[in-house]
């Protein structure tokens, strides 16, 4: 569902929305998910090592476009401090391009809402580095 050029886009828009955070974000693309896409969603979380942050602030945004499931979800760090439907607002972006069949830009529109969320509770630190690849993971 994403070609090369979509790609690129989604990891330049990770690499900004980093920018305005200490948070790390990743976008996780699967051909199926046979399960509950949150369940899922925790296992790739942990099997990419997202819970090896110093903060404890990584972000997964997970997607199975044949399956038509989605899931973001966030590590211990970002979960202590935030209200329980802190993600609303993005998975609501993500939903509306989508039902446009604009799922590169449903994912970006997802990545920019976290990084904007995110800099409230983690603000971009000067010595800031980046701990996980910006790149999208995909599982057949």
């Amino acid at each position: 569902m994403i070609n090369q050029e979509e790609n690129n886009l989604i990891v330049q828009a990770i690499q900004e929305a980093e920018k305005l955070t200490s948070g790390e974000i990743r976008v996780h693309i699967d051909k199926k998910c046979s399960s509950d896409p949150v369940k899922r969603a925790v296992t790739v979380f942990e099997k990419l090592g997202m819970h090896q942050t110093e903060l404890r602030n990584g972000v997964l945004i997970y997607v199975s476009f044949s399956d038509r499931k989605l899931a973001i979800i966030g590590d211990k760090g970002i979960h202590g401090l935030v209200p329980t439907d802190f993600w609303e607002s993005t998975r609501n972006k993500m939903i509306a391009e989508f039902k446009e069949n604009r799922f590169a830009a449903g994912i970006i529109a997802a990545i920019q809402e976290a990084g904007i969320q995110l800099r409230t509770y983690f603000p971009y630190m000067e010595n800031d580095q980046n701990e996980l690849s910006n790149e999208i993971s995909t599982e057949a």
